[in-house]
């Protein structure tokens, strides 16, 4: 069964009115100054996450690993 996970960010707003936007898994700063909430929206969909790639492969290998031990190779 695969499990959807969300991304999740941390928005802050700033003292002229731009956002700044962070990456939760990662803590990477991904947007900074940014005008708009749509921009904002934009910028964290293209954000590849290395935590979460990480994550993701790991979990698979672990998958496969458990397939291999249940058909006893």
């Amino acid at each position: 069964m695969q499990v959807l996970r969300t991304a999740m960010y941390s928005r802050t707003q700033n003292e002229n009115g731009s956002f700044n936007t962070r990456c939760l898994d990662c803590f990477m700063t991904i947007g900074f100054a940014v005008e708009s909430e749509l921009e904002l929206d934009e910028i964290e969909v293209r954000h590849l996450c290395p935590e979460r790639v990480l994550s993701e492969l790991f979990r698979r290998a672990a998958e496969q690993e458990t397939l291999k031990r249940a058909a006893g190779f």
